[in-house]
């Protein structure tokens, strides 16, 4: 309810006995709850010329009054002719009754909320609020309750100026007619940044300002929700950075009042609502925004509904009110405040060029680490190949010797292979004994000759030793494995052959080292490689002669030719 601000009561500063004395003093002036103690009552006054009990009320309103002796004068006379005092014209009320006429008066007189600007004082702070308003003629008492104090968002202290919203209440038991207060408003700018303070001070102590309570923005968002107005500048900003950036972020756009009455209340609802249909809609974040004004302007992202809705969204919020110098309830309990409306749009909206640029990077990073990862590998392939053919070709050989060890036990065990070897048997014992034979009947002395044989055997067994060591010690000389274990090696084609020249190889190929213990592979670099030099051939060896046999047989050990 909306009502010119009015003082509730007013000091009189004259009565029909004349005006207060300088040194009486008002109900309110006393402190007390309005009733007079028994030191401010004339004690000359009689109790029957007491004035009656309206007169009296009227009269506590106003302060102490004096004596008056013509008043006392013709209530004596009117007794004298016979006419009725006062107190016999009319009944006399009782407390009771006249606090009941006071509250109706009250009633009648002061319907529903008024609103009462004054200052502040006498201030105690309970569990609800008591204290006085006052101005430069008169004092009214005051009660605050504790929920009230809490919406209204105003500090209350000794001295503050404010404007106060409620009911005027007659309280019976006490006599105390007071203004129970509902709503306070502080005058002027220095009420709202008092107001500011306030509830800066409630929503700190809450944790609403932490930054660990805020949440990160998406880096990537596909569709934000702005709440502005449709008609303002900031929208524009807005769209105009985001369409220069990255035209694939959809925007959705909430109208809502940004200024005035009623906004608040309106910017809430929005918030509430994109918070709800955050996953129907595929809402990444919400953008809160208006431009530049004055505090009054900008007074309804202040509000406590606002800074609860932005807290309870699910959604990351970011608000941009007005200018860089401008500092609203909204921005400090947003995910992320930014200074305008365009900035906010930068701070959401990735740049494609940017993007652009980032992939360009990561696909040269991913490229170079897959060919390293593959060299990598393919140097573990080709030492896993090459130990596969060596485990192959060792396996390939046990395996020959094996089976052909087997096929000899076989053939022995053949009946026709013991045939065989009982005939041989039957063969060398048929020499024998024909040898005998020849023995005796040439009568030879076989002993002497055994003995000569013996001696000549012997002796080319062991020149035919000698020489088969000696043939094996050259073998062993020029075989390539004895070179390598003399620190030497040779280089081989992946596919096969030796490297015998630098023209069989050129930049780039790869090629497998062999040493006495292992092998390695390389890649072939440099472009100074020669032409092939043709090989060199071996010198050639003297022929041996072959001795001629002679025309000696074996007979001829006995000294017989055969």
């Amino acid at each position: 309810m909306s009502a010119r601000p009015i003082p509730l009561f007013r000091r009189r500063e004259s009565t029909p006995w004349g005006k207060v004395p300088a040194g009486g003093r008002s109900a309110a002036d006393a402190g007390h709850d309005g009733r007079l103690h028994a030191s401010e009552v004339p004690s000359e006054r009689p109790r029957a010329d007491r004035p009656a009990p309206a007169e009296r009320v009227r009269s506590a309103d106003v302060g102490r009054l004096p004596f008056d002796p013509d008043k006392t004068r013709a209530k004596r006379a009117a007794a004298a002719k016979g006419d009725p005092a006062p107190s016999q014209a009319a009944p006399a009320w009782s407390v009771s009754e006249l606090a009941a006429r006071i509250g109706d008066a009250l009633s009648r007189g002061l319907p529903g909320a008024v609103r009462v600007e004054g200052e502040i004082s006498g201030l105690r702070d309970r569990t609800h609020a008591y204290f006085d308003l006052k101005d430069a003629g008169a004092v009214v008492s005051c009660v605050m309750f504790a929920s009230s104090v809490r919406k209204s968002g105003v500090t209350l202290e000794n001295g503050v100026s404010l404007i106060a919203t409620g009911r005027v209440e007659f309280y019976a038991p006490s006599g105390r007619t007071s203004l129970i207060i509902d709503k306070v408003e502080l005058r002027g700018r220095g009420a709202l940044e008092a107001q500011f303070r306030a509830l800066c001070d409630e929503l700190r102590g809450l944790g609403w300002f932490d930054p660990a309570r805020k949440r990160p923005l998406p880096t990537f968002p596909r569709r934000v929700a702005v709440v502005t107005s449709r008609t303002g500048a900031a929208l524009q900003d807005v769209l105009d950075t985001a369409r220069r950036r990255c035209p694939a972020v959809e925007f959705l756009i909430v109208d809502a009042r940004v200024q005035g009455s009623g906004a608040a209340g309106e910017v809430a609802s929005a918030i509430d609502a994109l918070g709800a249909a955050r996953e129907r809609l595929g809402i990444d974040a919400i953008l809160v925004t208006r431009g530049g004004g004055s505090m009054e302007d900008l007074w309804a992202f202040n509000e406590r509904v606002v800074a609860e809705a932005i807290v309870r969204c699910p959604a990351p919020v970011v608000a941009a009110i007005g200018h860089e110098t401008d500092t609203t309830i909204a921005e400090l309990v947003a995910d992320e405040r930014c200074a305008t409306p365009t900035q906010a749009a930068v701070r959401l909206v990735p740049d494609r060029g940017d993007l652009t640029r980032q992939l360009g990077s990561l696909a040269g990073r991913l490229h170079m680490r897959t060919e390293r990862a593959l060299a990598w590998e393919r140097e573990r392939a080709l030492g896993l190949e090459s130990r596969l053919a060596s485990g192959v070709r060792t396996g390939l050989r046990d395996a020959r010797v094996r089976l052909l060890e087997g096929a000899g036990r076989l053939e022995r065990q053949r009946p026709a292979a013991a045939q065989a070897r009982r005939e041989a048997r039957w063969a060398a014992a048929a020499q024998r004994l024909e040898f005998a034979v020849r023995r005796r009947v040439l009568g030879v002395d076989l002993v002497g000759v055994e003995g000569r044989l013996h001696r000549v055997a012997s002796r080319r067994l062991r020149d035919a030793g000698r020489k088969a060591h000696a043939l094996e010690r050259e073998l062993k000389a020029m075989g390539p494995f004895a070179v390598l274990e003399r620190g030497y090696s040779w280089t081989e084609k992946p596919g096969g052959g030796l490297v015998r020249s630098p023209g069989d190889v050129a930049p780039g190929d790869r090629v497998i080292t062999r040493l006495a213990d292992g092998s390695f592979g390389s890649v072939v670099e440099g472009d100074g490689v020669g032409p092939a030099t043709p090989p060199r051939t071996p010198a050639a060896r003297p022929s041996r002669v072959k001795r001629r046999p002679s025309g000696r047989g074996q007979m001829d050990l006995f000294g017989e030719r055969g």
